[in-house]
């Protein structure tokens, strides 16, 4: 394609796998909420630099956000939305992520949050055309009862779209208190996603591996200072769900220009493009693969794979795996405009 234009990559058909729909949240609407509920909201952080210097302001930063979300009416709104922004980005398929169980625990509810999340998906599915699947995760430094809490959530609403749970927050926490609540998430049918290799090291993610069955990894940028564990990942074709922003915005690495993807895709490793926390980092679907086309070179062909794999590594029927690689195809074969 040397010498065409560039494709339009908001017109890309996508799926997303790793964003989380509390990061998700569009500012305007986190205004309205925390004005409804007398509480304040931050301010959104400038895009392309680190936006906190530690992960417990992070954290503190999620915990003021969580604190909007207060009526199944907001959970629904920010969900229906969500679907609307996705859409937009030439999202055809996102496996999204809720925290449920703290939430419901925090309201006293341990069912309302997920469901009022699911009436909006669902809503918002049907309106922006767009196929919505729900990952239940589950912070490492919170109690063990509440990660079974969380996978009795997943069980009672899979067939409305939950497909997968996971460990996320500080990788210092070990999995193995959580080892009975992965067993029996297999045992379920469900899927395992942990993130891994993000702010801990490569350790984590052989941990996420063993201990955590995972099947898919959070983050996983560390996995570079392990050659033994990219050979294995790449043995079991593993797919690693990228966010080069959220790593950028949580000081993680200097730049997008010094970011790890192109290397992980350059050792053969599954490498999955996602956003993890869109409106923190000031990002999209779109930027992620628009930064790769400026900061790293990627051509066309090459952000079309990217896109393949991860379709591929989505917890979606073959029917439509099958029916997004044919878009993808679709629209690698459209000629660009002059």
């Amino acid at each position: 394609m040397a010498g065409d234009a560039p494709r339009d990559l908001a017109l890309l058909p996508k799926a997303h796998l790793h964003v989380h729909l509390e990061s998700a949240i569009r500012w305007d609407t986190l205004r309205d909420l925390a004005a409804v509920h007398g509480v304040p909201v931050p301010d959104p952080p400038a895009a392309g630099r680190a936006a906190f210097t530690s992960f417990s302001e992070f954290a503190a930063h999620n915990a003021a956000v969580r604190d909007c979300l207060r009526r199944p009416a907001d959970f629904a709104r920010i969900a229906a939305e969500f679907c609307a922004d996705e859409a937009a980005q030439g999202v055809r398929y996102v496996e999204v992520t809720f925290t449920a169980a703290a939430h419901g625990h925090r309201l006293g509810s341990l069912d309302a949050p997920l469901v009022a999340v699911l009436d909006g998906l669902e809503r918002g599915s049907q309106a922006y055309g767009i196929i919505c699947r729900v990952v239940l995760d589950h912070s490492r430094r919170r109690p063990v009862a509440w990660a079974r809490d969380t996978l009795t959530l997943a069980t009672r609403y899979a067939e409305r779209g939950v497909v997968a749970i996971g460990m996320a927050g500080d990788e210092a926490y070990p999995l193995a208190p959580f080892t009975p609540v992965v067993e029996a998430a297999a045992d379920a049918g469900l899927g395992l996603v942990h993130h891994a290799g993000e702010m801990g090291g490569a350790a984590s993610i052989r941990e996420a591996l063993t201990v955590g069955r995972a099947d898919r990894i959070g983050h996983g940028i560390r996995v570079l200072d392990d050659p033994d564990l990219v050979t294995e990942l790449r043995r079991r074709a593993l797919p690693l769900e990228v966010c080069p922003s959220s790593n950028v915005a949580l000081g993680l690495v200097d730049g997008i220009g010094a970011h790890p993807l192109p290397a992980m895709h350059a050792a053969g490793l599954r490498v999955t493009v996602n956003t993890d926390i869109p409106s923190v980092a000031a990002t999209t679907l779109t930027g992620e693969y628009a930064a790769l086309r400026t900061h790293h070179g990627y051509d066309d062909a090459a952000l079309a794979d990217l896109a393949r794999a991860a379709v591929d590594a989505a917890f979606a029927p073959a029917t439509v795996r099958e029916r997004l690689h044919r878009e993808i195809d679709a629209w690698l074969d459209v000629t660009p405009p002059p």
